[in-house]
């Protein structure tokens, strides 16, 4: 079968069934298939390609599809155990990165996206990413080992502080921020896709910033740094948490969108 048929076809069947940008998705599914370019599929490439589609019908993300998702300056495994990353958490990246730090403690590390997009871009420094599950540990490995800096970075299973120990200049989180009473009105490739536990707490949605706001004083090195993502409108909560923890220098920042999306804290 010629690629530019495959192709055609499958861009018809993704817009039959009312898929966002069936031209973009069809072309990923298309060179996933194939694993490279040329201008026809063979049997085995054509069948890959063809059950990708079906896949992407159901509404299966693109990225669970394939195993793999662009984030920041680098390519992440992903795997249902961990959160598809998603571009507004580069706004905390972005952040992170605009001061010094030697070492670093991701909470909640998911593929490791955070932590080693860090790393990456700090020769020199080490860190400490955590999860309570176990498979996401093994995909953050797996992508530390794929990206170069495995040797800078150490993956340990903890609930928060948790079996963790000593002090950091820089903590970082995307906790669980969907209150269980939003999980319904989620996108359904969301919602049936990403990890639960990596979504939501099961109440209100602010449980993590709680414990992260009276656990990190301890682990952090004066005046270092903690930086949190949060959901949409709870900008003036999540400061609030963090404020009555006892942080100065509680600050709010905006994601590209203009949508707030970091709260950045200092201690004292």
């Amino acid at each position: 079968m010629k690629a530019e048929t495959a192709f055609r076809a499958g861009t018809a069947t993704l817009r039959a069934a009312g898929i966002d940008d069936p031209l973009r998705d069809a072309r990923r599914l298309l060179d996933w298939a194939m694993q490279g370019r040329a201008e026809t599929l063979d049997k085995a490439q054509a069948d890959r390609f063809e059950a990708a589609i079906r896949e992407r019908v159901s509404g299966r993300p693109v990225a669970r599809i394939v195993g793999r998702r662009a984030f920041w300056k680098d390519v992440f495994i992903v795997t249902d155990a961990v959160l598809d990353p998603r571009p507004e958490t580069e706004t905390l990246v972005e952040l992170a990165l605009a001061a010094p730090f030697d070492r670093v403690l991701d909470l909640g590390t998911g593929s490791g996206c955070i932590l080693l997009s860090l790393l990456r871009d700090r020769a020199g420094a080490t860190g400490i990413g955590t999860d309570i599950s176990e498979d996401a540990l093994n995909v953050a490995q797996s992508n530390a080992a794929a990206l170069g800096v495995k040797d800078r970075a150490e993956f340990r299973k903890a609930d928060w502080f948790r079996g963790v120990e000593g002090r950091f200049d820089l903590i970082v989180s995307n906790p669980p921020y969907i209150a269980a009473s939003e999980m319904a009105d989620l996108a359904p490739e969301v919602q049936h896709h990403d990890p639960r536990t990596a979504l939501t707490d099961g109440a209100d949605g602010l449980s993590a910033y709680r414990a992260i706001a009276h656990g990190a004083l301890a682990h952090l090195m004066p005046a270092g740094r903690i930086l949190v993502e949060i959901g949409a409108g709870q900008g003036a909560s999540v400061t609030d948490i963090f404020t009555s923890a006892g942080w100065t220098d509680v600050t709010l920042h905006p994601d590209l969108d203009g949508r707030d999306r970091v709260v950045m804290a200092l201690a004292t």
